[in-house]
């Protein structure tokens, strides 16, 4: 048994090979696995998924999905985390190099991307851009439902903006729709603004006069990048433009799903469980709570008569909700589990 050791198993946790995945899936169902049936899948015991049975040390044990989910989700946190870091530091490297060449012109004016470590600084860059703004404004706004404090923080700017003219253009996601207080400041701003709403948008992005953008550095967003390349600021607009046509104007209603029984939000949950995200990330992505999501996918399974994941997964094909709406003349007339038309 020993040969079987020589097999190479060089994948991490989160992408198992066939072997290590029946094992790991039979240890997961029954609550341990004889050592010898383990012996062709070293990798589950490098990796750390098996471990001994300290009551029989002939058997092994799996270590739960769950802390292995957040054992993973960690790692790739602080990989994000340093990949940041360095992308900071470089950027601060190329601005201190680019003043050697005794540019006489500002740093905003001279300098393509510039790194705002800090609130302060973001919020001044920021107000610095409004002024200088006269034509037009984009912004995607990602997350769900506004708070008064957010829309608040940036109204003084967004008035600003309006005495001069200048036309704002903003994007958020469907359950933003569900606050008074997104239609209150829209209605503040008149028609010098307009906003769409999508099933998910992109992390945060606000373009003035398609000369600089601001987008993110950090997950908690108190770093961010200013832009004023103009090949990075004009491929900004670009993917804007082309969310804003596929979006649906605040004042009118969601287009029909086109299936009996399954809501928008349904639909847009269906289509990225199909994708294989799990619920904290289709959360995310959706701009609500996991709770909320799961008892969207709670209801979703039992419209479509599924009993688990497994059988969501092929319902949620069978029925047409893992892509983008059908024409209507293919959309099915019935959810899976009921009786069509033609089954009589």
């Amino acid at each position: 048994m020993a040969g079987h050791r020589t097999e190479a198993h060089t994948h991490g946790a989160d992408r198992l090979c066939d072997a290590g995945d029946r094992v790991y899936s039979r240890a997961v169902r029954r609550g341990r696995v004889s050592r010898q049936d383990a012996e062709s899948v070293p990798c589950l015991v490098d990796l750390a998924l098996l471990h001994p049975d300290p009551d029989d040390m002939g058997w092994l044990v799996p270590t739960s999905p769950q802390e292995v989910m957040t054992r993973l989700l960690r790692e790739m946190h602080e990989h994000v985390a340093a990949t940041q870091s360095r992308m900071g530091e470089a950027v601060s490297a190329f601005e201190w190099y680019a003043t050697l060449g005794g540019d006489a012109r500002s740093p905003s004016e001279g300098v393509a991307i510039r790194v705002l470590d800090g609130l302060p600084r973001i919020r001044a860059a920021m107000d610095a851009a409004t002024e200088a703004c006269t034509s037009e404004v984009l912004a995607v706004q990602p997350g769900g439902i506004r708070r008064e404090d957010e829309l608040s923080e940036g109204l003084h700017r967004a008035l600003a903006l309006c005495r001069r003219g200048v036309r704002m253009r903003d994007l958020y996601t469907h359950v933003a729709r569900h606050g008074q207080g997104l239609r209150n400041y829209m209605e503040l701003l008149e028609d010098a603004a307009e906003a769409r709403t999508l099933d998910e948008v992109t992390e945060r992005l606000i373009v003035f006069d398609r000369t600089v953008a601001f987008i993110p550095a950090s997950p908690d967003r108190t770093i961010a990048l200013e832009l004023r390349h103009p090949a990075l600021v004009d491929y900004l607009v670009t993917v804007f433009e082309r969310l804003w046509r596929l979006a649906v104007p605040l004042a009118a209603p969601l287009p029909d799903t086109g299936i009996e029984g399954i809501t928008h939000r349904e639909r847009s949950i269906a289509a990225l469980l199909a994708e294989g995200h799990q619920d904290a990330v289709v959360a995310e992505r959706l701009g609500i709570s996991v709770r909320t999501c799961r008892a969207h996918i709670a209801r979703l399974s039992e419209t479509l008569g599924a009993a688990s994941r497994t059988q969501l997964g092929v319902r949620i094909a069978q029925a047409g909700l893992d892509g983008p709406p059908r024409s209507p003349e293919l959309q099915p007339l019935t959810v899976p589990g009921q009786e069509s038309p033609t089954d009589r």
